[in-house]
């Protein structure tokens, strides 16, 4: 069953009265617990693709429906709602805030869905055990490594226990052995059952993805099954 269907997606930009156009009629589907890399050049798409699948823009022609519900036509404020209950987003560059340690950037999230404060601190405390955070709860970004503010990063995204994982370059400012170790991450995360969609640039950590869709020029140039897919123990 579908958890994303798109369909003759486009989206354009206006840059100083020229239309600039980042899709072209692309069409997807992505199954639940489907693992997907999202790949391409600079200038394929990927990021506008990414964005408009995280309810992050809207699509300029098409139609998107993500769980059943058509989001290509909502409001703001109705796609903030959907992107709480639906899609946790990990980023290249971490995006917590440097004021507030681990426990509070994990509980973040839980504010905007209206959840009690004891429920936010159990909540944050469990993921913050899942990812292997459990004596680091305390301490701020600066006072982690980059490997640790990833994995804060990741409880964050999964703590509204959202249907979609949504990564962008999530390994992008990481040395290899921490790379290996947050998509062991996304790895478990898969495995217990949510969709994982994997936007990234490098070939070694597209291979961790059981399905692999191509971007070039606004299209999608290839999508095809990953045979030889990084497994972990």
């Amino acid at each position: 069953m579908s958890i994303i269907h798109i369909e003759h997606i486009s989206k354009s930009y206006i840059i100083e009265k020229v239309i600039i156009p980042a899709l072209r009629e692309v069409s997807l589907d992505i199954d639940k617990n489907e693992y997907v890399a999202l790949m391409g050049p600079s200038g394929s798409g990927k990021s506008t693709l990414m964005n408009i699948l995280g309810c992050l823009d809207k699509p300029s022609a098409g139609s998107y429906v993500l769980n059943g519900k058509d989001v290509s036509s909502m409001s703001d404020d109705e796609l903030a709602v959907i992107r709480n209950q639906e899609i946790g987003f990990v980023f290249q560059t971490f995006n917590l805030m440097p004021r507030m340690n681990a426990l509070e950037n994990v509980a973040l999230p839980l504010i905007y869905a209206g959840k009690s404060s004891s429920e936010r601190r159990q909540m944050a405390e469990e993921m913050l055990v899942s990812v292997g955070l459990k004596d680091r709860m305390d301490h701020k970004p600066n006072e982690l490594s980059g490997g640790q503010k990833q994995r804060v990063a990741i409880a964050r995204a999964l703590v509204n226990r959202p249907s979609i994982i949504l990564a962008d370059e999530p390994t992008g400012n990481l040395d290899s052995k921490t790379s290996v170790e947050i998509m062991n991450i996304f790895d478990t995360i898969h495995r217990q059952g949510n969709t994982v969609i994997l936007v990234t640039h490098e070939e070694d950590i597209s291979r961790y993805a059981g399905r692999i869709v191509k971007l070039r020029d606004g299209l999608i140039s290839s999508d095809e099954l990953n045979q030889d897919r990084i497994r972990f123990a």
